[in-house]
């Protein structure tokens, strides 16, 4: 299977900017969107009509959001997880089951600038946590997404200017850690120990063009699926949002 993840900052501003064709070039099995920043009805079905389509909206206008197309129909969709009534409804998780997988996609809440929303973000990672470790021990999960933190210091170009930062503090760090603890694995990390990629630029003071990036997007897989990944990749020359998509390509 060809899985793809892009948060894409709004996605039909990033319709405008090539979203299509790159979809159409590489033409995945599953397509997992973040940061739709769309209502449900604001969305033009017809132009995905190779695939299912199942999106999660915020109820905020404009705000945050995600969206899965895939080419085979699922089992079943579940929007958001367990214990959901303590979350505000911003559109941030979508799991679909097949015969032999669940597939996750998540957009990790944002600590915020001063990590003004860091104790939130501890809850939820919390509480998602537990969902996606009770869903591993039904069937193997793939979980992708905007996670919204860079793992090690090798994960962004400035690691020491940034351990108060939000996406590199330790708090959020260690929440990293204690999930593949739980038995994941990341896999663009476990092909390439030692190699350095970045998935998201600010769009200040030339980031991208000098490439002072952060890899806060992924793919994440049960450790029992970590002989069937063929590649991961970092799609970083392609442009149309602050991220660039990420893939795997999996035996499953």
């Amino acid at each position: 299977m060809k899985l793809i993840s892009w948060n894409v900052n709004g996605l039909r501003a990033c319709i405008k900017k090539g979203f299509l064709d790159f979809l159409n070039t590489q033409d995945p099995d599953i397509m997992a969107i973040q940061e739709t920043k769309m209502q449900f009805d604001q969305l033009d079905k017809d132009i995905f009509k190779k695939y299912n389509l199942y999106m999660n909206d915020a109820e905020k206008k404009g705000y945050s959001g995600t969206l899965i197309l895939t080419k085979e129909k699922p089992l079943n969709v579940f929007y958001d997880f367990e214990s959901t009534n303590t979350h505000p409804k911003e559109g941030r998780v979508i799991t679909l089951e097949f015969n032999d997988f669940y597939f996750i996609n998540a957009y990790v809440p944002n600590s915020k600038d001063g990590l003004l929303r860091i104790d939130y973000r501890q809850l939820w990672e919390d509480d998602f946590r537990k969902y996606i470790s009770e869903l591993n021990k039904q069937k193997p999960v793939i979980y992708c997404g905007d996670l919204n933190v860079a793992h090690n210091e090798i994960d962004l170009k400035n690691p020491k200017t940034n351990h108060f930062s939000p996406g590199f503090s330790d708090q959020e760090r260690e929440k990293f850690n204690l999930l593949l603890n739980e038995g994941f694995i990341d896999t663009f990390r476990y092909l390439y120990p030692e190699t350095i990629k970045y998935t998201w630029w600010s769009y200040r003071s030339n980031s991208r063009v000098n490439n002072v990036g952060w890899r806060i997007d992924y793919f994440i897989v049960s450790d029992i699926l970590k002989d069937k990944i063929n590649e991961a990749i970092i799609y970083d020359e392609i442009h149309g949002s602050d991220h660039c998509p990420v893939g795997l390509d999996i035996k499953i």
